[in-house]
């Protein structure tokens, strides 16, 4: 095997037992490619294997018992595997048709025409490039509009955007937990999309907008006659799904009888048609959602122990809006710049006391509220952007985060969160300046300065 000669080339591998064959490719070729060479089966896929090479040229017939078909086949099992070209002096359209089968790119007759078969080699190397090329771009197209829809640059939505691409492949089954308005069912679309399933359906069943009879029907379907009203044969959702993604909203609100047949469907991948004993196979991964603490309404009673640990394989939590304050901005602008192309308006942003007001909202309905609030102002907006004049009544009753309100709605808040965040809003409100903000609170500058180094808001 000779060292390659030139750098950023392509590495090409030279397979041929006859030594001036050998040696004459490897002159004729060296400019254009970093050229290994072999002169039988063996030392082949001793460099195939020790070596990235991108492009291999092999002769049919090798010393030493294999031919080149064989390494051609060898080549298919390998983590990098070269585009190649077989070299044959028995030139037909049988071995032709039989190279394209076992995954050649071409073949070339001997004598060979050096001035060809650089082109053809060339030409096999940026095929390969491109096809490369290609399965790099539709990965980062599966990864850009498997998620396009879920926003946010703090850092509990990196969480959850590392955490749906780490598990979006896998055959677990996944529940998301948040509080309504999250934005849940864009979760589940996009661990849907990013996994090997997206080319089938997305069925969604939202739970509690169903009795207990109709929501069996809808998960399993009926047979006509199965109940009053069942006129027709129903294929249920799970049918539906088949090969596909199911995502249960509100998992928590189902009875528990559908909770012991979801049980049974879990563990049998099988379902049975309501009226009907007939068992069915589905192959469906089943993503879930809730609003509720599970766990608690297992301790209840209210919820099957067993079929929470089935569902609760991979927890996944939303933040709530409040939580992610810095998103709301980004949020903002993205639905504004949708409610303008839909209302053919040319509405570009927020104006700084309207955008201050979102910032200091609380949030209760989450991001759902934010999207209403902005379709709102666009409705509204005379100019290009949107004034606190366009913000719906209820966000601007919020004067900050610290109103009864939004404080009722706070989960999170402990006496020194609260007392933080007092002091945050003062300092906001009066600029920074201490004194003014330290009046305010109705305390002293150096109770104030205290309370900044107390909690580590020197800055503030």
């Amino acid at each position: 095997m000779t060292e390659p000669l030139h750098g950023n080339l392509p590495n090409l591998l030279v397979v041929e037992d006859e030594k001036n064959t050998r040696d004459g490719l490897r002159r004729a070729l060296e400019d254009k490619f970093e050229i290994y060479v072999a002169s039988d089966f063996n030392s082949a896929l001793n460099v195939l294997e020790s070596e990235q090479i991108d492009v291999l040229l092999t002769d049919l017939r090798l010393s030493g018992g294999a031919d080149g078909m064989e390494l051609l086949a060898k080549v298919q099992s390998l983590p990098h595997q070269p585009v190649c070209v077989l070299m044959t002096a028995y030139g037909s359209v049988d071995v032709a048709v039989e190279a394209m089968k076992r995954g050649a790119y071409d073949y070339v007759t001997k004598p060979l025409n050096l001035d060809k078969l650089e082109l053809l080699l060339l030409r096999a190397w940026r095929s390969r490039q491109v096809e490369a090329e290609n399965v790099q771009l539709r990965q980062e197209l599966d990864k850009k509009y498997g998620m396009e829809k879920l926003i946010g640059n703090s850092e509990p939505m990196q969480k959850v955007f590392d955490l749906v691409q780490q598990v979006a492949n896998s055959t677990a089954t996944i529940m998301i937990e948040g509080e309504s308005g999250t934005g849940k069912e864009l979760v589940a679309q996009a661990l849907h999309n990013l996994s090997s399933r997206k080319a089938n359906p997305f069925v969604i069943v939202h739970c509690a907008a169903l009795s207990p009879q109709l929501l069996e029907s809808e998960l399993f379907g009926h047979e006509k006659g199965a109940f009053t009203g069942a006129n027709t044969r129903r294929i249920g959702r799970f049918e539906e799904a088949n090969h596909g993604t199911i995502f249960l909203d509100e998992i928590g609100e189902i009875d528990a009888a559908t909770q012991v047949k979801l049980l049974r469907v879990l563990g049998e991948r099988t379902i049975q048609r309501v009226g009907n004993n007939q068992t069915i196979p589905v192959d469906v991964r089943v993503i879930t959602a809730t609003n509720k603490n599970l766990e608690n309404l297992v301790k209840e009673g209210k919820f099957r122990e067993d079929l929470f640990f089935r569902l609760n394989v991979v927890p996944i939590h939303l933040p709530p809006l409040r939580e992610r304050t810095e998103d709301v901005p980004l949020l903002a602008d993205a639905f504004i710049k949708e409610f303008s192309r839909q209302n053919h308006k040319k509405v570009t942003g927020l104006t700084a006391d309207a955008q201050e007001v979102l910032l200091r909202y609380g949030w209760p309905g989450n991001v759902r509220e934010l999207r209403t609030a902005m379709e709102y102002g666009v409705t509204l907006a005379r100019g290009e952007r949107i004034g606190l004049k366009d913000l719906p009544e209820r966000v601007l009753g919020s004067k900050s985060d610290l109103s009864p309100a939004s404080l009722s709605s706070r989960s999170d808040l402990n006496l020194e969160k609260m007392e933080k965040l007092f002091i945050e809003q003062a300092l906001k409100v009066c600029g920074g300046n201490r004194t003014e903000a330290a009046q305010k609170l109705g305390i002293s500058r150096r109770t104030l300065h205290r309370k900044l180094l107390q909690y580590r808001m020197e800055e503030a």
